[in-house]
């Protein structure tokens, strides 16, 4: 499956952003898709996940509330709904998919095969 991510950018903090993460010429149907972010001189960390065939969601601890993640059967997306957006988010942000992933390995990056490109957010103070 090839991914192609959107919806990134600047905004202040407390404001919202919607990523997109779409398919082309495939499915997301029997995947799970994951949103990862990176920031600058960090390791790549979870922020979302989502089964697509159980809509089964899990979050990471600092972003709960937050940040909903949800799916578009029709249009094949995976959106991430940002609000109450803090300067610490400030990354890029990747998504991902895999058919193998298991829900223990949701949060794991090694377990994902397809990888969108990243879109940045940046979150100014």
């Amino acid at each position: 499956v090839q991914l192609q991510a959107s919806g990134g950018g600047l905004v202040q903090a407390g404001g919202s952003l919607r990523l997109s993460c779409a398919t082309s010429g495939d499915t997301f149907s029997g995947y799970v898709v994951g949103w990862f972010r990176q920031a600058t001189g960090k390791e790549r960390e979870f922020v979302a996940g989502i089964r697509w065939n159980s809509r089964h969601t899990s979050y990471e601890d600092s972003v709960k509330g937050r940040f909903t993640i949800s799916r578009d059967n029709a249009k094949n997306t995976v959106y991430l709904q940002m609000n109450s957006l803090k300067p610490d988010d400030t990354a890029v942000y990747y998504c991902a998919a895999d058919r193998g992933v298991i829900l223990s390995s949701m949060r794991d990056s090694r377990a994902y095969g397809a990888w969108g490109q990243g879109t940045q957010v940046t979150v100014s103070s």
